[in-house]
């Protein structure tokens, strides 16, 4: 039985200003707009709130920067209630997590980033990126790169790689890419598919424009001008069209290709990408031409956030009034609307996969208590000042992967008989049934079942005697090479000597010859005196 990937949207919501009480995270599920999770205790600004799946085995998290204080709170699927709080060395304005959940950035309010790995607390890197508060960031799909959003009108793209390098700890980091074509505060960045440096950024601004930078080539490829500011950006996972809201309302859903006017061949007009004139050239978005008014989103109220489906089926609003609204993105029809919380304002929003080990709702095909068997994912404390001790001796904690008897149940993995042989192939090669079965004869294929373990034992019997056999066949050769070697050389023992230029075959008789001689010469009467 499959599993049940329905999805579900992540809310954040509080009031216009910190001292009118807390806000709110809220957990629904989007085909009955039904709230699944609150998370309490909360209050983080806009692009503060980040969620971590629950993948690997490993329990997912949700991490929110306090807009009023300098801590990270940090929540688990498991529990409506706080998992972890975090103290910081300040407040932060942003956060961004990878995909994996492996790194966590946070701006601040003076432009400074910090770089944390998430499962030892490590703070890998502290600079000044900016020279103004950081607005927004996010990192790249394959979490090779992070793009930060300042007031200060620019976009800077850092490479992961260089801000981990411990050569390079001691130097200020230098951007990848840095794009200064905007003029007012930057206010969203959505990142394209594709892994670093192979994808795309779509930037927004308040001086009514947005840009598509590519970072392979690192150019501005299209700039695109709105009648409004634009507050808050949505793009299709395809990169086909993206969507930009404005405060007062209206959403303009821009397509990134058309056709083409001209017959480009026998089969119809062809399509081409809109813009890629670079810096010297701007699509205009306005509301002039029909095609464009059919393209326009209207709620009337001033939109907070915005998102897109994981089908990319419908769009999902968050307003200053509290509203989630839910469009067609086919035909533009409102399809549905949650009231977050009176009184509130939506913060941000967030499309994920409905988590394993979601409290109190069980997942269609789950073994029995599925989410007390799925650990949550390690966090460590995270360091207020950079350690180069901690860094170089760099601990971390990190979880088992599930036992074999766990992720071989799951539907579609391997069979017991397939993970034994492949475990036994990489342990010993010789003795997997691959092996066997790839054998040069049809007569040594190995049958299956109970037979195949009997067959294996035998070989394996075999193995033991034919290991023996070169053992004894190795002890005669020793011993045959010994005694080849002192017929040639000789024995000390007997004290034979080998006389040069003398026959191998005939030492043994002219050294005893020699040895004879030598002893009659001794025993002869001197002529000068007597024998001594």
């Amino acid at each position: 039985m499959q599993r049940n990937h329905s999805e579900v949207l992540l809310c954040t919501a509080g009031p216009s200003t910190s001292g009118q009480g807390s806000g709110t995270a809220i957990l629904y599920d989007i085909n009955t707009a039904s709230s699944l999770l609150t998370l309490k205790q909360t209050f983080s600004a806009p692009h503060a709130t980040q969620a971590v799946d629950t993948r690997g085995g490993q329990g997912g998290l949700v991490f929110s920067a306090q807009i009023d204080k300098g801590l990270l709170n940090v929540y688990s699927y498991q529990k409506d209630q706080l998992h972890m709080k975090i103290i910081l060395p300040e407040k932060l304005t942003c956060i961004a997590v990878d995909s994996n959940g492996q790194y966590l950035a946070g701006g601040t309010q003076n432009g400074r980033i910090y770089l944390w790995e998430v499962a030892s607390g490590i703070m890998f890197n502290s600079w000044e990126a900016h020279y103004r508060r950081i607005a927004v960031m996010k990192f790249t799909p394959d979490g090779g790169a992070l793009a930060t959003g300042s007031d200060d009108s620019t976009v800077s793209v850092w490479a992961i790689a260089s801000l981990l390098d411990s050569s390079l700890s001691s130097d200020i980091p230098n951007a990848f890419y840095t794009l200064t074509d905007h003029t007012l505060p930057i206010t969203d960045i959505v990142c394209g598919v594709g892994t670093f440096p192979r994808c795309r950024i779509l930037t927004s601004s308040l001086d009514n424009s947005c840009k598509i930078i590519d970072l392979a080539s690192r150019s501005l490829l299209s700039t695109f001008q709105f009648p409004h500011p634009i507050t808050t950006l949505a793009m299709d996972m395809t990169e086909r069209v993206f969507f930009a809201a404005s405060r007062d309302g209206d959403v303009h859903q821009v397509n990134l290709y058309r056709r083409r006017t001209e017959q480009t061949s026998e089969r119809g007009p062809a399509m081409e990408a809109v813009g890629g004139g670079g810096q010297g050239s701007a699509e205009l978005i306005g509301l002039e031409e029909d095609a464009q008014k059919k393209r326009l989103l209207s709620v009337g109220d001033p939109i907070t956030c915005m998102t897109i489906s994981l089908t990319s089926s419908l769009l999902v609003l968050g307003t200053t009034t509290g509203h989630i609204i839910f469009f067609d993105i086919k035909s533009h029809q409102r399809t549905k609307t949650i009231d977050c919380q009176k009184g509130f304002s939506v913060h941000s929003l967030q499309m994920m996969i409905k988590p394993q080990d979601l409290m109190g709702h069980a997942i269609i095909g789950a073994a029995k208590n599925d989410s007390n068997s799925i650990p949550i994912r390690t966090v460590k404390e995270f360091q207020r000042i950079r350690d180069p001790k901690a860094r170089e001796a760099h601990e971390v904690s990190l979880l088992l992967p599930p036992t074999a008897k766990s992720w071989l149940a799951v539907a579609g993995g391997p069979s017991q008989d397939s993970f034994l042989d492949d475990y036994r192939f990489f342990t010993n090669p010789a003795m997997s049934t691959s092996a066997v079965l790839s054998g040069p004869s049809s007569s040594t294929a190995m049958p299956a079942g109970p037979q195949a373990s009997a067959r294996i034992n035998e070989l394996e019997r075999e193995l033991a005697l034919l290991k023996s056999q070169l053992s004894r066949a190795k002890e005669l050769n020793t011993s045959l090479y010994e005694t080849a070697m002192a017929a040639i050389i000789g024995d000390p023992k007997q004290g034979g000597t080998r006389q040069p230029g003398a026959a191998s075959e005939n030492w043994n008789v002219d050294s005893n010859k020699s040895s004879s001689e030598s002893s009659s010469l001794d025993a002869r009467p001197s002529k000068r005196g007597r024998v001594e």
